[in-house]
């Protein structure tokens, strides 16, 4: 069976528009509530969200649905999406709800599930959810009926945990680094977790309005990073995304390092330290230079398809623990059951220490390939990846090309974008080619 509501992370979307409603969300959680009642006891559910405006509203919806149910509700607050996974662990709950649309605009929203172990939710239960949703919705009587109540210190927990991750002896004294955290779900944990363990910190986009989450900061706007880690002779950067499961980093001289470049970082600090456990699985978009990079340290390489669960999938068939993006979303399944990008960074950091090396030093191991990622705005992504005329034209970039490159072109699952990458030997063929699918997908689009 094919999933109506669930897409490739959860349920995403525009408020107030579509699923992303008060009238859909209400019945979304009582089905959930539903679906994990328990004849012994009641289901616990917690609830975390991001920043944005619009989850004040989502996050009351969400709490009358699961109460109607009968779930116990304990409210976190604005956490990151890897704190949320980490506490349903802690605290045995049933079921972890986010809300928050990542690195999405204020105006999306997006609602995102966990297990008890703090996994994503499979998608047989996310069918079973589905089908519960077209059901009658019936409130408990009285005396059935959950309760909600808040966690106060669900931050200092994370904050705890993150810092654990870490080797006991380890220390940042002496290290000052920026941190941007997109005015997003890590604006008070993060700060709070490189100050404890010693370091010099700057933390810039932690004023969060509702509104300006992800706005010309955070991971998929790192320039103004670059410029302050400059300014401020910091040792390096790092911005976080909205909910704090992606991060990019930046070195002393304001160069930036993306997902490829933290993987090759970690990866090759582990096989220092005799922890690396198989090999890594980085994704169809993972440029051909960490591939290379890590044939040259012996260390097995798969890709697999774009998405996170995608990557997990690959770790765990393999029974490896290192996997991740380039857009920054880094699995450490030994240490956190899904991404979490402080985690992530307190890794590289943990490289840097190992070594006694810069940033920059670690990352210059890999050459990255030439390599183009357009996105372009279409209604119907999906339609449009599989056009005749975007196709042909593909296959004969394919064909000019051979061996010296390689193109992708997918529909984005959480986005209206089609996205475009080009790699290969020449900057200039790449950027050639790649424009000229923009334009393909364009004529698509206005036609």
């Amino acid at each position: 069976m094919s999933q109506k509501h669930f897409g490739t992370d959860g349920i995403r979307g525009r408020v107030g528009k579509e699923q992303i409603t008060p009238e859909f969300c209400l019945r979304l959680s009582w089905a959930i509530g539903k679906i994990f009642a328990n004849e012994k006891r009641r289901p616990h559910i917690l609830i975390g969200k991001d920043t944005r405006i619009s989850g004040y509203m989502l996050e009351s919806v969400l709490q009358s649905g699961f109460v109607s149910a009968g779930a116990d509700v304990s409210l976190l607050g604005p956490i990151p999406t890897p704190a949320i996974a980490h506490l349903t662990r802690a605290v045995s709950a049933d079921v972890g709800v986010v809300i928050s649309a990542s690195h999405n605009p204020f105006y999306d929203n997006g609602i995102k599930l966990f297990d008890g172990k703090g996994n994503k939710l499979g998608d047989a239960v996310e069918l079973l959810i589905e089908a519960m949703i077209d059901q009658p919705m019936l409130c408990q009587d009285s005396e059935s009926l959950g309760r909600a109540s808040r966690i106060s210190d669900a931050p200092g927990r994370y904050v705890e945990f993150c810092k654990n991750t870490a080797p006991r002896e380890f220390s940042l004294r002496g290290v000052k680094i920026v941190l941007d955290c997109a005015h997003g779900a890590t604006y008070q944990t993060a700060p709070r977790v490189f100050s404890e363990l010693g370091a010099e910190v700057i933390a810039t986009a932690v004023e969060p309005d509702g509104f300006n989450i992800n706005e010309g900061c955070g991971s998929t706007h790192p320039q103004s990073l670059q410029q302050r880690v400059i300014e401020e002779a910091a040792d390096l950067g790092i911005a976080f995304d909205g909910d704090g499961d992606r991060l990019v980093m930046v070195d002393a001289d304001g160069n930036l390092l993306d997902g490829d470049h933290l993987l090759y970082v970690i990866a090759r600090s582990r096989q220092r330290r005799e922890i690396m456990h198989g090999g890594v699985v980085g994704t169809v978009m993972s440029n051909l230079g960490l591939e290379r990079a890590l044939q040259s340290l012996a260390l097995p390489f798969v890709r697999a398809a774009v998405g996170d669960r995608h990557i997990m999938e690959a770790l765990h068939q393999r029974q490896w623990t290192l996997g991740g993006e380039p857009s920054g979303h880094i699995l450490t399944l030994d240490m956190c059951s899904t991404g979490d990008a402080i985690v992530a960074g307190l890794q590289v950091l943990v490289a840097m220490q190992d070594v006694g090396q810069s940033l920059r030093e670690l990352a210059a191991g890999l050459t990255k390939a030439p390599q183009v990622l357009l996105n372009v705005v279409v209604d119907t992504p999906a339609a449009v990846s599989v056009h005749p005329d975007l196709v042909g034209a593909t296959r004969a970039h394919e064909l000019a090309m051979g061996e010296r490159g390689r193109i992708l072109v997918r529909a984005s699952g959480t986005e209206p974008l089609l996205r475009i990458m080009v790699e290969g030997e020449d900057q200039g063929e790449v950027t050639r080619v790649a424009e000229d699918l923009a334009e393909h997908a364009k004529g698509i689009q206005n036609a």
